[in-house]
């Protein structure tokens, strides 16, 4: 089976997709806020770069003995770190799924409306990658950063790659990058959104979550359509690799990363690192950044695959 993924035309069928191929040109940011974007906003010293309370060991003593300084580069670290998971997904997994269902890999995408809706997506998309590259290169600026962790691995893509690493067929690794985007981009938002209207943190900071959180909000149903008009083409063998997989998507989207975390720690000179992480793993809820999945559960239930997913949505934890 080194083909791949084929099946019979069908028409995706809700009519917001060509409200939102319509809407594009008012609505994509690449197109409305470019110039705003270009013109970064001064940078306030009183402000942080990231929320202190989505640092997990934020309240933990020993980094609270650290010093401010220490604290504050952690702070800003996190903020780079995130950047450049957001770049990691959108350049490595995001991208090239939409290439793939831009050239026919998938089935139920030939409709140019479709292939419209896709091709915007993916434009976006890269203009996201510029955006946070750019937030990352103006954070570097402003703290005088030379030289940072290696943040290009983020976790989500590392669940990945070991995944895909032990498939043999072609099939099988082009159906986890789809489920990946899928999951990512019907669930990003609402953490684009906390930080939008986070106030804590740099306002050229909140700007580019609001910048991104506004194309997302129309990816999403995009690719939501996208994959119940995928999803029903698929045999069963595919079917059921989509359903076992779902739970490991959704727990490498949301997760902490508690392999880069001592990283930044160190780099920051933090003392009593591997205490740190420790305490803050055993804390219950903490192994995830992300806890909002209710449009993926939304779309299980579309799928009508909900008493087959192995992943309680209420709980966030994987039943099996």
């Amino acid at each position: 089976m080194e083909e791949d993924i084929l099946g019979s035309e069908q028409h995706v069928g809700p009519s917001t997709l060509k409200r939102l191929v319509a809407a594009w040109p008012r609505r994509a940011t690449i197109r409305t806020d470019m110039a705003g974007f270009m013109e970064p906003q001064p940078y306030e010293r009183d402000l942080t770069d990231y929320p202190a309370h989505l640092i997990p060991f934020s309240g933990h003593p020993r980094f609270l003995e650290a010093t401010p300084e220490q604290r504050r580069l952690v702070n800003t670290l996190a903020w780079q770190a995130y950047n450049a998971r957001v770049i990691a997904a959108e350049e490595h997994v995001a991208n090239p799924t939409f290439e793939m269902l831009g050239h026919g890999v998938f089935p139920g995408v030939d409709r140019y409306e479709v292939k419209e809706a896709i091709q915007q997506s993916h434009i976006d998309e890269v203009w996201h990658t510029y955006m946070h590259m750019t937030a990352m290169r103006r954070t570097q600026e402003a703290h005088g950063l030379t030289s940072e962790p290696d943040y290009s691995h983020p976790v989500t893509n590392r669940r990945l790659y070991r995944l895909t690493a032990d498939m043999s067929e072609k099939w099988e690794r082009d159906l986890m990058f789809l489920l990946w985007t899928v999951v990512g981009e019907v669930s990003i938002n609402t953490f684009l959104e906390l930080l939008s209207r986070d106030r804590t943190i740099q306002p050229m900071h909140t700007l580019v979550a609001r910048l991104h959180g506004r194309d997302e909000a129309a990816h999403g149903p995009i690719l939501a359509d996208v994959m119940k008009d995928v999803y029903v083409h698929l045999n069963k063998e595919q079917r059921e690799l989509f359903i076992r997989a779902l739970p490991e998507a959704i727990v490498a989207f949301g997760a902490e990363d508690y392999e880069l975390w001592p990283e930044i720690l160190s780099f920051a000179g933090v003392e009593g690192t591997d205490e740190i992480i420790a305490d803050t793993r055993q804390l219950p809820g903490n192994e995830l950044l992300v806890t909002d999945f209710s449009t993926v559960e939304r779309l299980v239930r579309d799928l009508e695959i909900a008493d087959r997913v192995a992943y309680d949505f209420t709980t966030n934890q994987v039943t099996a």
